[in-house]
């Protein structure tokens, strides 16, 4: 099995190492906070001083980071310097597609190989080893990225090149930021007009305003499969990252020229729900905010 190299243990990054310990790799863990390295040992991972220190004598080296400039800075002054030729780097990060592609080629200048492979299932997938990758750079650093993304992931899928994983993951979670606002308002108005709303899942979820929001994680407790709406909005995909993965996208929009009219309207009513309060709570939450005056936790 390989030695692998991983850097930034937070809520995904976690379960991410304890996957790849599991599996038989040698992981050589590394993060700032002294909570998240001690929940890494008892993983199976081995803690580490510093990222230099991680990135040293590794096959692979995968990084999973708050923002674009915690990845250009890491990069930078410990992955690149002290990687070996012979490795293949993954940033699981979701970061804006300009930073991804330039530090790429950071790497291809320094004769690395590197992919960017962002990330999508929340929490409960990253523990479970069922998140989907969306993988952007060459036919070969995808191959070699497979084998180590298999581990921790249900999917692994090739976007294309450089940057194309972040592009495909902004625009996933644009369209699943705006569909999941548009959930939650339906059952709000299903609510004042009377209806049931297990009913009203019975019959939407069999009908054209079917969507994976009401379906497979609908924002209403009682409704549908367990959701986070049944643990008081905990877990799952915290606000505060929806908000910066809309933040993302419009930026892309913006730059490419693109009209996002829904998606400037999601990120707009992330952005009024983070600042009362949601950020820690599931992005499904926005329900809570849709309509002051509606209970969630009434059913009928």
């Amino acid at each position: 099995m390989a030695k692998i190299a991983f850097i930034g243990l937070g809520n995904m990054g976690g379960g991410m190492a304890a996957n790849l310990a599991k599996a038989g790799h040698e992981v050589m863990a590394f993060d700032l906070s002294q909570d998240a390295l001690d929940r890494a040992r008892e993983h199976g991972c081995t803690p580490v001083a510093d990222a230099a220190a991680a990135v040293t004598g590794a096959e692979a080296i995968v990084t999973m980071l708050p923002a674009g400039k915690h990845v250009a800075s890491v990069y930078a002054d410990s992955v690149i310097p002290n990687a070996d030729k012979s490795a293949i780097l993954i940033d699981c990060s979701t970061i804006d597609v300009d930073t991804a592609r330039s530090v790429e080629k950071q790497a291809a200048d320094a004769g690395l190989n590197m992919v960017d492979a962002p990330v999508s299932g929340g929490i409960a997938a990253a523990d479970a080893g069922t998140l989907t990758f969306m993988v952007g750079g060459s036919e070969d650093g995808f191959a070699r990225a497979q084998p180590i993304l298999d581990k921790m992931g249900k999917a692994v899928i090739h976007a294309g090149d450089a940057g194309a994983g972040q592009a495909a993951k902004i625009c996933n979670n644009m369209l699943l930021g705006a569909t999941m606002a548009a959930t939650a308002e339906t059952f709000a108005l299903a609510e004042k007009l009377g209806l049931d709303l297990q009913t009203f899942y019975d019959i939407s979820s069999k009908a054209s305003g079917q969507s994976w929001s009401m379906t497979s994680y609908c924002p209403v407790p009682g409704v549908g499969p367990e959701t986070p709406a049944d643990r008081g909005y905990q877990g799952g995909f915290a606000s505060a990252l929806m908000l910066k993965d809309l933040k993302l996208a419009m930026d892309a929009a913006k730059a490419s020229g693109a009209y996002t009219p829904m998606g400037g309207e999601a990120e707009e009513l992330y952005q009024r729900f983070v600042d009362r309060g949601g950020a820690g709570l599931d992005f499904s939450a926005i329900i809570k905010m849709i309509d002051d005056s509606w209970d969630p936790d009434k059913k009928g």
